[in-house]
């Protein structure tokens, strides 16, 4: 059989494509055959126990001893829920985790971004926004969900950006060593957010897909009531900015 995906002779796009990730949160649901699933595994073995009782098939003693057995897949099935519904949560707990790192890294950015903006004012003048977007932040700006995680790492990847061309324009900038050193401590920074963005989606790539595996983690997260989660994106700006001529 041939390959339905041939990377030689097959179908190409000469254009290229966009991809996006898709913000919808999808609900783990179970159908009735999940259902019908749990209830064999409590019914077949005593149905076929009491079955074999009132057919004399087996001696009475065995036959009963057959119906208490067929009830253990249903007992085991049990513990396996348990297990499965703990491990989601010690799951959750991880991207939770995850994301307070990323978090930890936004904050201290954010306290480089106030002090390079306070040298740089008294060499320069910065736009407005600018100016707007570090008063939000010494306000106490702080990202409450994913959503505004996203957007406030983008935020000030923007605002480091024109901070970053005012520092390569003005070679005074660059000879004050303080200002020099929170522009590395801020190009270090976005590496690690970097990582741990990449961690956060790991993680939640775990997640929903073990959300969906069947039948035990499924159904325990049917009735949980859980999602999938979103993983970060890349901003529209980033995206143009990164199809941009940078030479």
């Amino acid at each position: 059989m041939a390959n339905e995906l041939d990377e030689l002779t097959g179908q190409v796009n000469g254009e290229g494509r966009d991809v996006n990730v898709i913000y919808k949160q999808i609900r783990v649901e179970v159908g009735t055959d999940s259902k019908i699933f749990e209830v064999a595994l409590w019914t077949v073995g005593p149905i076929i126990g009491l079955f074999l009782l009132l057919t004399s098939f087996l001696p009475r003693s065995e036959a009963i001893i057959f119906i208490v057995l067929g009830i253990l897949p249903g007992v085991i099935f049990i513990f396996m829920k348990v297990n499965a519904l703990a491990y989601l949560r010690k799951l959750e707990q991880r991207i939770q985790a995850d994301a307070s790192q990323i978090d930890n890294y936004l904050e201290q950015r954010v306290m480089i971004l106030q002090n390079v903006v306070g040298l740089i004012e008294k060499s320069i003048d910065l736009d407005k926004d600018v100016m707007k977007t570090v008063a939000a932040y010494r306000g106490g700006q702080s990202p409450a969900s994913d959503l505004q995680r996203n957007e406030t790492s983008g935020q000030l990847d923007g605002v480091f950006s024109r901070i970053n061309v005012a520092f390569e324009s003005y070679p005074d900038l660059k000879a004050q060593a303080v200002l020099a050193d929170a522009m590395r401590q801020n190009s270090y920074l976005q590496k690690e957010i970097t990582a741990a963005r990449t961690l956060y989606n790991d993680t939640l790539s775990i997640w929903n897909q073990d959300i969906f595996a069947w039948p035990t983690k499924q159904i325990v997260a049917a009735k949980a009531g859980y999602t999938t989660r979103i993983p970060f994106t890349a901003s529209t700006e980033t995206k143009v900015t990164a199809r941009g001529k940078f030479f």
